[in-house]
């Protein structure tokens, strides 16, 4: 392996699949007397785009006090 002049390095699939490192995984280094060690980071979990969405979309029906049962008849255009 060659790290580029930017400090990166393509760390092998079986590599990554057996470490856990998934796209998008936050990672965290570690040095010791035996050199550097990288790990998926502890917690400090970024939330996915989806949960970004999700969130930002919570509470927003419209008209505040509608029952479940109304949004789903204002859907169903009943």
């Amino acid at each position: 392996m060659r790290i580029t002049s930017k400090g990166q390095v393509t760390i092998p699939i079986a590599i990554r699949e057996k470490a856990g490192l998934l796209p998008n995984t936050e990672v965290e280094f570690e040095i010791d007397a035996k050199g550097v060690r990288i790990k998926p980071a502890r917690s400090q979990k970024k939330p996915s785009r989806g949960e970004e969405l999700i969130a930002h979309m919570r509470g927003k029906a419209g008209r505040k006090g509608m029952t479940t049962d109304e949004i789903m008849a204002l859907t169903r255009g009943e």
